[in-house]
Parts: C-alpha cells; sequence; structure tokens
C-alpha cells in the first residue's frame, strides 16, 4: 500500500491503523480541551479584577459609608478640617464635562469616519488615518499642559467673553454662560476631554464603517440614492452597534479621565450652573487630594467618590448595552 501524501490529511487518516487514528483524535481532544480551559480561565480573570475592585473600594470606603450614609451622595459639603463630606460636586462636575465632551466628540467623530471611508480621495486617506491614530496616542498629561497654557488663555480672552456678551439678555442661556471668564472651567474641561475622546470614537467608527458590505451601497447606489441617503439609510443602520460600541468606549474614559481635567477645571467643590465656573470631577478630587488625606475619614471618603465613579460608569454603560439590545430588538421586529 502506497503511502498517502502528508498534505492530505484526510487521506492519512482514512489510511492508518485504528489505534493510531484514536490516539490522534485523543491528542486533539485533549489539546481543545485544554484550549477551552484557558480562553475560560481568561474570561474568569475579568471576573475577578472586576469583584475584587469592588471589594477594595468597598472595604476602603466603609468608614465614610458607616459614618455619611445616603448623605454621602447628596450633600455639596466638602471639609477636610470638619470631616464633612459629601461627593455631589465633584459627580455633577463628572457627569457635565463628560456629556459636554460627547456633544462634541460623537457627531465630530461620525462625521470623520464618513469622511474617510466614504468622501476621502485616495491620496490622502492614509495621512488622515495616521493623524487620528496619532491623536489618540498622546498622553493625557500633555492635553491638560496644552489645555491650561494654549487653550484656556484663548477661551478667556475670546471665546468666553464674546459668548458671555451674546447671550447676556437670554433667558436661561444667561445663566448658563455666565462669567467672569476664568478661562480654566467646567466648559473647558468637557472641551478637552472631547478632543481626547475624538480620535477613539473616530477610529472605531471608520472600522465599523469599513465593515458595511460594498453590494449594500453599490445596491442604494444604483437606485437613485445620494452619498448622505446611502450613508444615512444603509452604512449607519447596519453599523449602528458599532458606532455606540465606540461612543461608549470614549464615555468611558471621559468619565474616569484625570490628569487633564486636574489641569483645566479649577479644582473647586462646588456647583455653580455656569459652564465657565470652575468645577472639580471624583477624578481630579482624588489625584489633588488622595496624597494630603489624613486621618480615616478623609481618605475613605475619597475612597468612597471612586466607588460613587464605579457605579455611575457601570450604569451609565450597562443602560447603553440596554438601549443597544432594544434597538436591535425592534429592528429584528420591523424585518
Amino acid at each position: 500500500m502506497v503511502d498517502a501524501p502528508l498534505s492530505d490529511n484526510s487521506t492519512a487518516f482514512d489510511s492508518a491503523p485504528a489505534s493510531v487514528l484514536h490516539a490522534r483524535m485523543a491528542k486533539l481532544r485533549r489539546a481543545d480541551f485544554a484550549f477551552h480551559l484557558l480562553t475560560q480561565s481568561a474570561a474568569l480573570v475579568v471576573l475577578l479584577m472586576f469583584a475584587g475592585i469592588f471589594w477594595a473600594l468597598i472595604v476602603g470606603s466603609w468608614p465614610a459609608i458607616q459614618a455619611f450614609g445616603f448623605r454621602f451622595l447628596v450633600s455639596d459639603a466638602w471639609n477636610p478640617v470638619k470631616e464633612n463630606f459629601g461627593v455631589i460636586a465633584p459627580l455633577y462636575g463628572t457627569l457635565i464635562t463628560s456629556l459636554i465632551a460627547m456633544l462634541i466628540a460623537v457627531p465630530v467623530g461620525i462625521g470623520i469616519a464618513i469622511f474617510l471611508t466614504e468622501l476621502c480621495p485616495l491620496s490622502l486617506r492614509r495621512t488622515v488615518s495616521i493623524a487620528v491614530e496619532l491623536l489618540a496616542g498622546i498622553p493625557s498629561i500633555i492635553y491638560g499642559i496644552w489645555g491650561l497654557y494654549v487653550l484656556a488663555p484663548f477661551l478667556q480672552r475670546v471665546v468666553q467673553p464674546a459668548v458671555i456678551d451674546s447671550f447676556a439678555n437670554v433667558p436661561g442661556l444667561s445663566t448658563l454662560f455666565a462669567g467672569p471668564p476664568y478661562g480654566i472651567g467646567i466648559f473647558t474641561a468637557g472641551l478637552i476631554l472631547g478632543i481626547m475622546i475624538l480620535p477613539f470614537i473616530a477610529a472605531i467608527t471608520r472600522d465599523v464603517f469599513e465593515t458595511v458590505p460594498p453590494v449594500l451601497k453599490e445596491a442604494a447606489y444604483g437606485l437613485g440614492s445620494t452619498t448622505w441617503e446611502v450613508i444615512w439609510n444603509v452604512v449607519l443602520p447596519y453599523s449602528r452597534a458599532g458606532v455606540t460600541g465606540g461612543a461608549m468606549l470614549g464615555l468611558g474614559r471621559a468619565l474616569g479621565e484625570t490628569m487633564a481635567v486636574t489641569f483645566v477645571i479649577g479644582n473647586a467643590h462646588r456647583i455653580n450652573p455656569s459652564l465657565f465656573a470652575p468645577g472639580t470631577t471624583i477624578s481630579s478630587a482624588i489625584a489633588n487630594e488622595f496624597t494630603e488625606a489624613v486621618g480615616d475619614l478623609y481618605p475613605s471618603a475619597l475612597i468612597e467618590s471612586g466607588l460613587a465613579l464605579f457605579f455611575v460608569t457601570f450604569l451609565v454603560l450597562s443602560s447603553a448595552q440596554y438601549m443597544l439590545y432594544r434597538l436591535e430588538r425592534r429592528a429584528g421586529g420591523r424585518s
């Protein structure tokens, strides 16, 4: 009997003795089981890390939980001398700066992705893509230094005075954009965060748009659709899950960003309705004060602030996933 060629695995298996086949199958089963165990262990590591972080935050913040209870979540007091703490002011700053960042980064990031995948000339596409990816690699402290020495003075001299004067007699907006123009503040921090998360949203959205089957777009163009109609009715619905995922990744970074925000937000523990006023976020408060926190309640209050940020981030991202699930079910029902 002529030996089967090595390149033909099926013929080699057919011509091998039963004992050899049994040994080979057992070896493959063991390898498959080891691979399954390895990937399962990797998934369990993520859950263990999640549980470990949560447990460490609970243990560290327990003295503050016992001392303040629910009042910690609704109080704006922050007096280390009297050991009276509340997280509502930094929590407000965290949410508002993240909202400003998302309002800036999501439409601009999607616009960049649309341009790169649908409109950009081939000679320019690689250059712009590399520039977007390089922005994502800049350390956050560099953004903070640039924001403090370049962006904040520009906003203080040019942008904020013009906005304050323009909305001075408009109800509601006059409060939202009230002076004096500090340069630093909630709006500046949100703007810096928007610039920071923009490349992440743009890069992920671009990659998702490139997964849209060309036949779908060609069919829409064949029916006489314009570029805008193809993007709105074909590209965006098809890639909705990926676009939402990219936006949520950017939101997660905006909620937890520390150093860049610390440079430009003003670090004031108070709630001010004006976006131009100084404020603080949970991350910047922890970074500023943890090294000088003494006693039992002060560091515990800072850790409980981190626990609050942990819960807020978890709730925001979980709500986004649930919203996406509902949208997918609705789309499936219509089809």
